[in-house]
């Protein structure tokens, strides 16, 4: 194994944010024992619901994600930023719970979110068959009371023409043996002035329930919502001091959009809340790392309302009195050696299964067999991992016999189907295998024809992609050492807010994910071509 390393741990005492970097949005955090886990939404990727474990807030390693296969999960045909939204993720009765929702559609006030709950005895599973909830609306969550009773809440959607679309917190009982919803759903909670209510998580201290939500939009306007009743069913008071967090009016800060959070307690009874946040690229500028998770400290006195220190989302926040324990750090060469992919990686609208992707082929090799154009959403061969850093490489060698114009491999900075930069290898029509760059933004495609390469009589070729700010820049190694692709495409494009777009006051798209570093192989043809990729290197600096 390489002994480059990608991100070496801190060890200091304090809880650095974001502590997970890059596309990492609408944290869902648990503490089972001495373990933390926290669950986030992963929308058109596989493997659905990414996880990462700590044991002292401030280190975190990924275990990769539960919804893996299509029993749990059918990304065929999902729009971008449709998918898995704001999981949730429980401990009861010596099981996981998690609740998910996949969103199929967000046009017109429809959203089609239907709801799953799955379990299993471990968090790395073996992950049940998922019980089919209902879809009255997204950011589903259950709520596991004191008495043995267990509840799941959700937004409720509204898609009537001139109602409130986000029509309040609803609750319904969930009967654990019969494994299905009972009894009546009702609202416990409109939300307050801010609207967009959405992200409920419940909890019960001190003799009152605890209502914590998200409101304001997943934008500049977002924020914590704290409310609490003496009753599980209401009515919910919201705090007369406004939200718990949130960075709205406040674009001097590095941590923007802060909101959708959770709350965790340690072994000693201390509060954190985790939560999403992103950071522009400038005051209220592109969010190219997508939507990250942070974690704040929590004063919660007895009776109390919680809150944290000045209302916004600090840089760096005391650790709790836990032993430090760092993680083996991650090595920066993937060499794909393992007979799986690492936990590191996500696959586009379908599993990283054989029948596409083959780490035995070839020793210290990953095969990719080619899937459908930018554009397919139903088979599409890309291996990505999260852009986690404004400065970040990826690197592969990769072999390639393109018979036609339809067979394309290489490397991609990429958002969505409409939003990408691809230096790939593919045939030429006079029959010379070459190298060239295509971008597309917001579905328009720009060629790059007078930077074609003929790679000659080059087998392996060396690629290689690098974000560096507002730019992505390209370079190739036929042999003879790197040289650059001499033209610097915008970076920007690959982000949220410009994925984003709003047509006559209904979505057209939304812009939930971040950016990706990826390696992409398109058989536009159905040739049954492939590629091989021999490692990979992953650097931040």
């Amino acid at each position: 194994m390489s002994t480059e390393i990608a991100t070496p741990p801190t060890t200091a005492r304090s809880i650095h944010n974001p502590v997970l970097s890059g596309f990492h949005p609408d944290p869902s955090i648990v503490r089972v024992g001495d373990d933390f886990y926290l669950a986030t939404s992963t929308f058109e990727w596989y493997p659905g619901v990414r996880v990462h474990h700590s044991r002292d807030l401030v280190h975190w390693r990924p275990l990769g994600g539960i919804v893996t296969d299509r029993r749990l999960l059918d990304l065929r045909g999902c729009g971008d930023s449709n998918g898995v939204w704001a999981p949730d993720l429980t401990y009861h009765d010596r099981l996981f719970h998690l609740v998910y929702s996949d969103v199929a559609s967000f046009a017109s006030g429809y959203w089609d979110p239907q709801n799953y709950l799955t379990t299993a005895p471990d968090i790395e599973g073996p992950w049940s068959d998922p019980v089919k909830l209902h879809a009255h609306g997204f950011d589903a969550a259950l709520f596991h009371d004191t008495d043995g009773s267990t509840w799941l809440l959700s937004m409720s959607a509204d898609w009537r023409p001139g109602r409130d679309r986000f029509g309040g917190i609803e609750i319904q009982r969930y009967d654990r043996e019969q494994r299905r919803l009972v009894g009546e759903a009702r609202i416990i909670f409109r939300g307050t002035a801010a609207g967009l209510t959405e992200g409920p998580h419940l909890y019960r201290r001190d003799g009152w329930y605890w209502l914590v939500t998200a409101e304001g939009g997943t934008s500049w306007e977002h924020q914590v919502t704290v409310a609490r009743s003496r009753h599980l069913l209401g009515p919910y008071q919201a705090d007369p001091d406004g939200p718990l967090l949130t960075s709205v009016d406040r674009p001097d800060l590095r941590l923007q959009k802060a909101g959708h959070g959770s709350l965790v307690d340690t072994p000693q009874g201390d509060w954190y809340l985790a939560h999403l946040v992103a950071r522009p690229y400038s005051p209220l500028g592109d969010c190219v790392l997508g939507r990250e998770t942070a974690i704040q400290k929590v004063d919660w006195p007895a009776g109390g309302w919680p809150s944290v220190p000045g209302g916004v989302p600090a840089d760096s926040v005391p650790a709790p009195e836990l032993p430090a324990h760092p993680w083996p750090q991650e090595p920066a060469t993937d060499h794909f050696d393992a007979p799986r992919l690492s936990p590191h990686w996500s696959t586009l609208r379908r599993p990283a299964s054989a029948d596409w992707l083959d780490l035995t082929a070839r020793e210290s090799h990953l095969r990719v067999h080619g899937g459908q154009s930018p554009v397919g959403r139903q088979t599409p061969s890309l291996v990505a991992r999260r852009v986690g850093a404004e400065r970040c490489t990826l690197e592969t060698v990769v072999e390639f016999e393109p018979v036609d114009h339809r067979h394309l491999a290489g490397i991609t900075a990429y958002y969505n189907t409409v939003n990408w930069h691809h230096l790939y290898l593919t045939r030429a029509d006079d029959g010379r295998t070459v190298l060239e760059l295509l971008s597309c933004d917001r579905g328009r495609r720009t060629a790059y024809p007078e930077l074609t390469v003929d790679v000659g009589q080059a087998v392996r070729v060396g690629l290689r992609a690098r974000f560096d700010g507002p730019v992505v820049r390209f370079a190739y190694d036929l042999g003879a050492g790197w040289r650059d692709v001499p033209v610097e495409l915008d970076a920007t494009i690959l982000s949220d807010e410009h994925a984003a777009m709003v047509v006559d006051g209904e979505p057209a798209a939304w812009g939930f994910t971040g950016a990706f570093l990826g390696l992409w192989v398109q058989d536009i043809g159905g040739d049954g071509v492939h590629a091989d990729f021999d490692h990979a290197t992953y650097r931040e600096p």
